[in-house]
């Protein structure tokens, strides 16, 4: 597995469904947890910014800078969850409000390198989730 990956706030913002503006007020106020690179932007661990996205859509907080849009079946967000088996693995991600569950194979998940914080996109088809590391 590779090192922690961390996202600007703009890149936490997207996975969030809310605007850059959003985010940063939400770390001034100290919810998101941020840290500064060499550069002097601003970034959130993968964990901190997985974990809130989920306290986020557990208490159902409705921004109205909310984008909407029509793209449908692809759900842009971050693995918060990574529980493996023998043979068997089970991927959650939180993409917004929405939390999505895929069950595949352990070697996939290997294969693509999925960490809890790592942002991967969920594609829906039928009753399939389909895991894309983005």
């Amino acid at each position: 597995m590779t090192g922690m990956q961390s996202y600007t706030i703009g890149q936490a913002a997207r996975l969030l469904g809310v605007s850059p503006d959003t985010a940063r007020r939400w770390a001034d106020a100290g919810r998101i947890t941020t840290h500064r690179d060499e550069a002097g932007r601003r970034l959130v661990d993968g964990r901190d910014l997985a974990a809130f996205s989920v306290e986020l859509a557990r208490s159902g907080t409705v921004e109205e800078d909310t984008p909407y849009t029509s793209a449908r079946n692809a759900f842009p967000g971050i693995v918060t969850a990574i529980k493996l088996g023998d043979v068997a693995a089970q991927v959650e991600i939180q993409a917004g409000p929405h939390r999505l569950v895929s069950l595949l194979t352990r070697e996939a998940v290997e294969e693509l390198g999925l960490e809890v914080g790592m942002e991967a996109t969920a594609r829906v088809k039928s009753t399939n989730v389909h895991i894309d590391r983005t």
